[in-house]
């Protein structure tokens, strides 16, 4: 389960088109939550196209961390089974020169065991340059640190709790 189905889970509800095929989303999509957005970018990493549409990918993402004035925060995901990529080492680079507030997920935890999990995040944390604290372990199929997540984007962006947010409690 990848960022479609992270979405879906956060909010508690479908909002986001989930495909059996990775790295479908092609545009921006912007989903409205009732105290902040939600936008849903491009992966430039694992997305089915061709080399100039994942660079293109990539130029969206970067001037929204770079250009974009009322972004509060960002929350990059990465697969925690793979080391970083070339890509992914790249774009820490950009998210390290940004003004802007980075959330690290580590996704599909599902699919590793508790004992894999702990030490694929810290090897994760130690090739990014992160403290290990700094990553949060997630899994859409099993809600895990799902509700950290949802509190981690409020706190980010001050937003106010929604009685009907899956993750207040």
């Amino acid at each position: 389960m990848g960022k479609s189905s992270l979405l879906n889970a956060l909010v508690g509800r479908r909002i986001a088109k989930i495909s059996a095929t990775p790295g479908k989303t092609q545009l921006l999509n912007v989903f409205r939550l009732p105290t902040f957005y939600l936008i849903d970018l491009p992966g430039y990493g694992f997305a089915l196209a061709s080399h100039t549409e994942r660079a293109k990918f990539k130029q969206l993402l970067q001037g929204v961390v770079e250009k974009r004035e009322k972004v509060e925060g960002l929350v990059w995901l990465l697969d925690i089974r793979h080391p970083p990529s070339a890509e992914d080492m790249g774009m820490r680079k950009i998210l390290a020169t940004g003004a802007v507030p980075t959330i690290i997920v580590l996704t599909k935890a599902d699919k590793l065991s508790k004992v894999q999990q702990v030490k694929a995040a810290h090897e994760r944390a130690a090739e990014l340059e992160y403290p290990p604290d700094d990553l949060l372990v997630t899994s859409s199929d099993k809600r895990q640190g799902i509700s950290e997540l949802g509190e981690r984007i409020r706190h980010l962006v001050g937003a106010v709790a929604s009685p009907k947010a899956p993750w207040s409690g």
